[in-house]
């Protein structure tokens, strides 16, 4: 069925970054950069993964579910952004407009359940070890996911079926680099109050509800190291968290200054800052966090070099 009947408009313009013309191809390169870094880094986290049976265990199959997310992530926007930025052609189609919003709000909630089957998991290692692997069956990795995905997938459909309902005014100007639900929203004639409360609700269920149960987790991981009488048991309880304690603060430290922090006249500057901190810097920075603070991700890698080099000769 199209839409067509409840807006008459075929296309958005996505005014993108505040950049100086001339610093046009500095930040095209920047950006190039940091998305083909996201990309390669996180095929690298699967591949490593795949390839080293030592880490076929319940948090590396998160985290290469994970890494594919981000992969997935960034490539919802940033190929897009690039174009424009390129081509100066800054037009979406109606039809692109709404898929785009689609699976941005998809891997964003996959990406917080994630994380969140990453704390569980991190929970069980260090607060019951003697019955991780009871616990943490093949089953219930799988579960988690499909879980995940399924949950992600009703809340992006229920989100997106909404806002194709609505009606868009005569402005068809987006002040964002990608198609932004609450930007859209703004620009539309219709009574946006059922939109508004569907965000609201599958805001805390997709993103506050887990948010809240990584911290549960990380006050049980707490109150068990605590307990422990040895540094030693201290600095492994810490190293085993470390790398997602990182990607849980970098990634809820966007949306806490996206969407909690209070706004200021230069509201849009700070949307469009922290959007590009959340959808370009944190898929990037997630390999970085995992390969160099990870001693079974360190080992895969040099032994993956070791075979090519020995290959080669």
């Amino acid at each position: 069925m199209r839409w067509e009947n409840q807006s008459s408009v075929s296309e958005f313009f996505l005014l993108g970054l505040t950049i100086w013309p001339e610093q046009q191809g500095v930040f095209f390169a920047l950006f190039l950069g940091m998305y083909l870094t996201t990309v390669l880094g996180n095929l690298l986290i699967i591949l490593l993964i795949r390839l080293d049976s030592h880490l076929h265990t319940p948090m590396y199959f998160f985290l290469s579910h994970l890494a594919l997310t981000d992969v997935s992530f960034s490539s919802v926007t940033v190929p897009k952004m690039l174009l424009n930025m390129q081509t100066h052609h800054l037009s979406i189609s109606y039809n692109g407009c709404i898929s785009q919003t689609y699976f941005f709000i998809l891997f964003a909630d996959l990406d917080s359940f994630l994380i969140t089957s990453m704390a569980y998991d991190r929970y069980v290692a260090i607060c019951h070890p003697l019955h991780y692997t009871t616990i943490m069956s093949h089953s219930l990795c799988v579960m988690l996911v499909v879980g995940s995905w399924v949950i992600a997938s009703a809340c992006a459909l229920l989100h997106t079926l909404l806002l194709a309902l609505l009606s868009f005014c005569a402005d068809h100007t987006i002040p964002h680099f990608f198609c932004d639900l609450a930007a859209l929203l703004k620009l539309s004639c219709s009574d946006t109050s059922i939109n508004q409360l569907t965000i609201f609700t599958a805001g805390l269920a997709a993103i506050m509800f887990p948010f809240l149960c990584i911290l549960v987790s990380y006050g049980h991981i707490g109150v068990t190291i605590l307990r422990v009488p040895s540094t030693k048991g201290i600095c492994k309880a810490l190293s085993t968290c470390g790398s997602h304690l990182s990607v849980v603060t970098l990634y809820y430290g966007a949306i806490i200054g996206l969407y909690f922090l209070p706004s200021s006249s230069n509201t849009n500057d700070k949307n469009i800052i922290a959007s590009v901190l959340y959808v370009v810097v944190t898929p990037m920075l997630n390999p970085f966090i995992y390969s160099l603070r990870n001693k079974d991700m360190k080992g895969a890698l040099r032994k993956l070099l070791s075979k090519k080099t020995y290959s080669s000769h």
